[in-house]
């Protein structure tokens, strides 16, 4: 566990699961060039890791991330931008081969909504906030708001969100299906962790290929999607957790999966 104190990210381990905390509380967890390298960092530490098997990345009881720091773009052209790079911060969270799952209380905006929803699924309290307000600073996101915005809730309420700065409650978000649960007030971690104790006893292979298909097949027409489950799907039937599932499930006792 990383020492919280001026650290801008902090990390556990609880058992298979890794807790990614953002910590810049005096900037209500505002993503300057610091903080995004130490989220990388965490994200490749916990990739890294074969104990641990899923990963929830949180902030605090009151914001997740209030976006950018506006401090670091301010003056910057787009040069100056372009060799920033700022996709390589993000590609540890994007890429991650482990079930990623976003713990949202509070704020989640500009970047940090960005950042929500480049995990595989977000669990919020209704205290969240999720926006994208760049426009309102004469930018757009640049970090997939867009692009995943209009994936998930499409384009009515995506081009509402982008083109007003409209935030959207938490619940409102769980009806419309960015939010995958709806946690009581305060427990948007709790209940996080223990989806990711669940997600974290499921074969990683299989959880590797599930992960690779939704990824991959959303932008196929569906003949070409369904063609790319099935190869996966043939391919599990070679693994030993195969097995180990199936055999278990006869049994009637809990699978042990190595991973093979």
């Amino acid at each position: 566990m990383s020492d919280a104190g001026n650290s801008p990210v902090v990390v556990q381990r609880d058992g298979t699961v890794g807790i990614v905390t953002l910590n810049r509380p005096e900037k209500r967890n505002a993503l300057d060039l610091t903080m995004r390298g130490a989220i990388a960092a965490a994200f490749s530490e916990l990739e890294a890791d074969s104990s641990v098997k899923c990963t929830v990345v949180t902030g605090s009881t009151t914001v997740f991330a209030a976006g950018a720091d506006l401090n670091l773009l301010v003056d910057m052209g787009a040069q100056s931008v372009a060799d920033i790079d700022l996709g390589r911060f993000w590609a540890p969270v994007a890429g991650s081969r482990k079930p990623v799952i976003a713990a949202v209380s509070g704020f989640a905006l500009g970047a940090g909504c960005e950042l929500a929803l480049m995990c595989d699924f977000i669990v919020a309290d209704a205290t969240a906030r999720f926006g994208q307000p760049e426009l309102a600073v004469g930018i757009m996101p640049g970090a997939g708001g867009t692009q995943r915005l209009v994936r998930t809730l499409g384009k009515q309420v995506a081009s509402l969100m982008l083109m007003t700065g409209e935030m959207i409650t938490g619940e409102r978000a769980h009806q419309l299906g960015l939010v995958a649960e709806l946690a009581p007030e305060g427990q948007s971690l709790e209940r996080a962790v223990e989806l990711a104790r669940k997600a974290a006893r499921m074969p990683p292979k299989a959880i590797a290929a599930t992960k690779r298909v939704l990824k991959q097949g959303a932008d196929l027409p569906l003949d070409a999607a369904l063609a790319l489950e099935n190869g996966e799907f043939l391919l599990l039937f070679d693994t030993a957790d195969k097995t180990e599932g199936m055999r278990a499930f006869l049994d009637k006792r809990r699978p042990q999966f190595t991973g093979s």
